[in-house]
């Protein structure tokens, strides 16, 4: 008996856990580098992504699909948008790690599915069950309190949630292949990171890079843990629900959570820990309802 083929679509799952997991730990690799200013560190950050890129590009052979999104204006125009984007995410966490707000950059993150649901459901019309906008309504109330204790750096979780949100959106728009639209994106940030490069090596104090072969090496390390980790995500965005996909991301802020709290030994007031307790509830509920319905259509599948 001859087995028919699985026409079922690849799920990007394995692909956002993985993601999320490597983003949750970068504050332990920022510790590395935090005596590199945070905008040079960035510009150093892009500048070693993109010959990663491109050396994936080639391995891959997608040369062609790469000068294929190239000819196109409008996917241009979007990986533009996104890779700005991007830059001011990379720029705004990596400065909150430096200066010791490990808690409020998980904050972000854990804002960010909200913004997820928001642009999902508004923008591309996605439907979200009963049990998950009840998931939604408890993030919103852990969030809410969050917020209320933490005003000072309201900014750093709002700029980060709205950034990497609206970045997700975009590059689910584009119809470019992820390690390609990457690839692009990095190519978009090359010239001013140079600049930037350029600027810190003309200051008295001269570029964090070359000095020592070792802070060399972990910068130059810096480029694997972007260009991975964004090619993971690329590839389960285009895969995934994008509300959906937000509330996966919570892995991160949790992860990073607990490294603010035992590691970077940052104080946690009651009111976080409140929010953060509504928060886990409101990802199991979205959680278990996923799963639920998941186990149903594959038995409705068999029938």
């Amino acid at each position: 008996m001859q087995v028919p083929p699985d026409n079922t679509p690849p799920s990007g799952l394995p692909a956002a856990v993985a993601a999320y997991v490597i983003w949750g730990f970068l504050p332990l690799y920022l510790i590395l580098v935090k005596t590199v200013p945070a905008l040079e560190f960035v510009g150093w950050r892009i500048i070693w992504t993109v010959p990663i890129c491109l050396v994936i590009v080639a391995l891959r052979r997608q040369g062609a699909e790469l000068r294929k999104a190239v000819g196109d204006r409008r996917a241009m125009v979007m990986l533009t948008g996104s890779a700005l984007l991007i830059g001011i995410n990379w720029l705004v966490y990596i400065w909150a790690v430096q200066s010791g707000h490990v808690l409020a950059a998980s904050m972000g993150y854990f804002i960010n599915p909200l913004v997820n649901v928001l642009l999902g459901t508004l923008l591309l019309k996605e439907k979200l069950s009963r049990p998950q906008w009840a998931a939604v309504a408890i993030a919103a109330a852990g969030v809410s309190l969050l917020l209320g204790g933490a005003f000072t750096t309201l900014w750093i979780s709002l700029s980060l949630a709205l950034s990497f949100g609206t970045y997700g959106l975009l590059r689910k728009q584009v119809a470019v292949g992820s390690l390609p639209g990457l690839t692009i994106e990095s190519a978009i940030l090359l010239v001013p990171a140079l600049g930037v490069a350029y600027y810190y090596s003309t200051t008295p104090a001269g570029s964090a890079f070359g000095q020592d072969a070792a802070m060399s090496l972990i910068i130059m390390l810096g480029g694997v843990l972007t260009a991975v980790p964004l090619l993971l995500f690329a590839i389960a965005a285009r895969r995934m629900d994008y509300s959906t996909l937000g509330f996966i991301q919570f892995i991160a802020p949790t992860i990073a959570f607990l490294l603010g709290l035992f590691v970077f030994r940052e104080e946690l007031r009651p009111i976080q820990l409140a929010s953060f307790l509504l928060i886990w509830t409101a990802l199991a509920v979205f959680v278990w309802d996923l799963m639920a319905r998941r186990n149903l259509a594959k038995i409705a599948t068999r029938l």
